[in-house]
């Protein structure tokens, strides 16, 4: 089979044509070699659509080699660096909004034309996978994600071989096998695309601190991106708590550091006992070396990690995101500044559902108190409101508890006017008298309860 379905990704590509959906692997699972004969029909094609997630160098050609997007429609379902500036600088980019631990239904229930209701559109997928096994599977790599429901959906599916992706052990839906395959491409075996290292300011370390009280012995962690939570990680190997539990969206470094000092255990899980689950990885090049065939970790579907039942069911999950604001009324915006697309939903309002639904479980959405701009001007994130265009992420109704530099305050079954105190007390000072202004001409303030 495999003989036979081996080919050039330039004869692999001949298989999209025009009005065609196409689905790229998320992650480090976007093709290289079939992006590029891909992009190479842009005179043969028209109205072909382009889907990934968190888009990776190096620069889809799709969108380099169309740049005004006349051929190819570039969706991505949460922005990257990459994303961001590519949308800035080409037509055709955009954000597709989702809820990630519900893709896969949106893939096996079909997609739908827009433009057409009720017709489904055909679709191929092409992604890199490992080499094959003795046993004719290819693995996902460091990208299970929602990779099994695209195939299964998809009417052409491509595999492009990257010999230097881990084999990550499942789990469930972690590899696809020949007989499913329509086309293998011996791909261009890149790199793995890395996270840079963030530096951890003074700020990070403060929300750190606060993150930390809510640790305890036998706790399971959700650590989203980001200087914060890597740094978090290297504070709980300096403090005595053990047996710790990990699930996530997201595998980072911490997670490996946590795991090798052996405060990661998982011994205290009551689901997946002794397991990190997670369903993809970016991080450094010794994350994924460690991954390879790593007995310790588990790599799940996406909706298997990320369904809010699922993870109500964890006991003790402590989820730990970041977000760029929070209103006076709690909403928090974590995806966008203005109508500029900055991240996207991903997996946190999955988490904060099911950790508040966790037998001993808590939601803390963290953010800096302020920023800095590139004129020495600071501004606060809290804000009375949102600018036009931001997005709210997560409800007020949903979020449980909101840390900063200046401490960690509960939002559920408070009022809107204790909601606008407790967040205004852990707003930068600078900003609080202008918060409670404008909480006052909200309606939302009664003098009596300023915190000194």
């Amino acid at each position: 089979m495999y003989r036979e379905k081996l080919c050039r990704a330039e004869e692999a590509v001949q298989m999209i044509e025009s009005g065609d959906w196409v689905d790229y692997g998320m992650f480090n699972g976007k093709p290289v070699a079939c992006d590029r004969a891909l992009a190479a029909r842009k005179d043969e094609l028209q109205d072909v659509k382009i889907m990934t997630a968190v888009t990776v160098p190096p620069l889809p050609e799709v969108v380099t080699r169309d740049p005004e997007g006349e051929v190819f429609s570039y969706l991505d379902l949460h922005f990257s660096i990459v994303s961001r500036i590519m949308q800035q600088r080409c037509g055709g980019v955009y954000y597709h909004p989702l809820c990630y631990g519900e893709a896969e239904k949106y893939f096996s229930d079909g997609r739908v034309d827009p433009d057409n209701v009720g017709t489904i559109v055909r679709k191929a997928f092409i992604v890199q996978v490992t080499p094959m096994d003795k046993d004719g599977y290819f693995n996902w790599g460091a990208h299970n994600s929602t990779s099994y429901a695209q195939s299964l959906s998809a009417d052409k599916v491509i595999v492009e071989v990257n010999e230097k992706l881990p084999v990550a052990l499942g789990g469930a839906k972690e590899r696809i096998h020949i007989s499913q395959v329509d086309a293998v491409v011996e791909g261009e075996n890149p790199d793995l695309a890395e996270l840079p290292p963030i530096e951890a300011t003074e700020v990070d370390r403060k929300i750190a601190g606060y993150v930390l009280e809510h640790l305890r012995d036998g706790c399971c962690i959700q650590l989203g991106i980001g200087a914060m939570p890597n740094l978090l990680g290297k504070m709980i190997n300096d403090t005595d708590l053990k047996d710790l539990g990990g699930h996530t969206e997201m595998l980072v470094d911490a997670y490996m550091e946590l795991m090798e000092s052996g405060k990661m255990n998982g011994n205290k899980k009551n689901v997946y006992h002794g397991r990190v689950g997670y369903t993809f990885a970016l991080g450094g090049k010794k994350l994924y070396e460690w991954m390879d065939n790593n007995v310790g970790l588990a790599s799940y579907n996406a909706e298997h990690v990320l369904h809010p039942v699922r993870i109500s069911q964890i006991d003790n999950l402590i989820s730990i995101n970041q977000a760029l604001q929070v209103d006076i009324y709690s909403q928090v915006n974590a995806e966008s500044l203005g109508f500029n697309q900055v991240s996207g939903n991903g997996g946190m309002t999955d988490f904060v559902l099911g950790a508040y639904w966790s037998n001993g479980g808590r939601s803390l959405i963290c953010l800096p108190s302020s920023y800095t701009d590139k004129d020495g001007k600071m501004h606060s994130n809290i804000v009375p409101a949102f600018d036009i265009g931001s997005i709210t992420t997560i409800p007020r109704q949903l979020v449980h508890k909101i840390v900063t530099e200046y401490g960690a305050v509960t939002m559920k079954g408070a009022s809107t006017w204790a909601r606008a105190e407790k967040l205004i007390s852990i707003a930068h000072p600078d900003f609080r008298d202008e918060l409670i202004k404008a909480a006052e001409e909200r309606k939302i303030w009664r003098r009596s309860n300023k915190i000194v």
